[in-house]
């Protein structure tokens, strides 16, 4: 506060006793997160970067500027709380690993699925959450537990599940089968698990489930999603360069769409039901 008490001090020598105005001394939060006094990569565009390929559900066709799939509806949400239509806004394309790496960024923004954590934080910038990451229940369609709709009829199921993670704190918290479940060492291992019949079901974060059933086991089905108890939960973040100017302002823009129920909107039409992934209570 020093340097503003100097100024004051200086004007009102320079003009004897006439009244000084610092209403506008400083912009408000609202004028500083105006569009036209953003600082962003090109001068008035909204250049946003995500990998490529990029997949479904989180975005769709592998075209992220069509505003289909999770991230791409966010992402265009975030752009217009920020004052931006879709013809303002540009893709870039950005490796996984390359967006949250240390060093000069050639986004405003990345999304592309990347979890908040102490250590990525060191080298960049992250906005508030746009996505807690739910666990998911995968079987082999027409098994045992493929067509449960609720968490109650997974009770007497035998779920597989990676030793040392969120899934386990669920499965064990949360779904509280009256078996132990299996548990592996490797994630692989309790998909293989479940490739062979030796569990009814495995429990992963719902990013991998889609993963799982695109890729790793024919057949495979989503029998739901479900929230995590305790701990720390596992968030998506918009990520930025380091010392980002933009920050407060895309926090800003997060916090509003989480108020009006438009991040959990865009989450049910693309992560919900329509995406094979249906809540399980």
């Amino acid at each position: 506060m020093a340097r503003p008490l100097m100024l004051l001090a200086l004007a009102v020598a320079v003009v004897g006793c006439a009244p000084v105005d610092d209403t506008a001394a400083a912009p408000t939060a609202s004028t500083a997160c105006a569009k036209e006094q953003l600082q962003l990569v090109t001068p008035g565009k909204l250049t946003v970067g995500t990998d490529k390929p990029a997949y479904e559900p989180w975005f769709k066709d592998d075209d992220p500027s069509n505003g289909q799939g999770f991230e791409s509806a966010v992402a265009f949400a975030v752009a217009g709380e920020l004052g931006f239509d879709r013809t303002e806004v540009q893709w870039s394309t950005v490796k996984f690993d390359s967006a949250y790496a240390p060093g000069k960024k050639q986004f405003d923004f990345d999304i592309n699925q990347v979890s908040i954590t102490p250590d990525r934080a060191k080298a960049v910038d992250f906005s508030k959450g746009y996505y807690t990451v739910k666990q998911a229940v995968v079987a082999v369609d027409g098994g045992k537990v493929a067509g449960a709709k609720s968490l109650a009829e997974l009770k007497d199921a035998k779920i597989g599940v990676q030793v040392g993670t969120t899934s386990l704190d669920a499965v064990r918290s949360v779904i509280q089968p009256g078996k132990d479940p299996n548990v592996y060492n490797e994630q692989v291992d309790a998909v293989n698990a479940l490739k062979n019949e030796q569990v009814d079901a495995i429990v992963v974060d719902l990013p991998t489930a889609f993963y799982v059933t695109a890729a790793q086991v024919d057949n495979a089905k989503i029998v739901g999603q479900f929230s995590s108890t305790g701990g720390t939960p596992e968030e998506f973040g918009l990520v930025m360069e380091k010392g980002s100017a933009l920050k407060s302002c895309v926090d800003k823009a997060v916090d509003a769409l989480k108020s009006k129920g438009e991040l959990a909107r865009i989450e049910q039409q693309w992560l919900g039901s329509a995406a094979g992934a249906p809540e399980l209570k």
